[in-house]
């Protein structure tokens, strides 16, 4: 017999390997879905394959996997401004 995974088992076993892994907060499906969109996005895929895997209807919506994370921005700013002579 086929074992069904439920909203509520994927949680947990999210749950369990966040603990696992000591991270700050536990991963939900809707986050881990984020981040893997993200990658994608940052990996150069193009959206129209992307957008199938996303939930969203149109491709439009998939600009809020484009955004650079804080960190991203940082790092990008930083690698800019000690290109400056001062």
């Amino acid at each position: 017999m086929e074992e069904k995974y439920t909203d509520r088992v994927i949680c947990k076993i999210l749950a369990k390997y966040s603990k696992e892994a000591n991270l700050s907060q536990n991963l939900s499906p809707h986050k881990l879905r984020h981040f893997l969109l993200t990658w994608l996005r940052k990996q150069g895929i193009d959206d129209a394959l992307i957008q199938p895997y996303s939930g969203h209807e149109i491709r439009k919506s998939l600009e809020v996997y484009s955004k650079l994370a804080i960190t991203d921005a940082q790092n990008e700013y930083n690698e800019v401004i000690n290109k400056f002579l001062i």
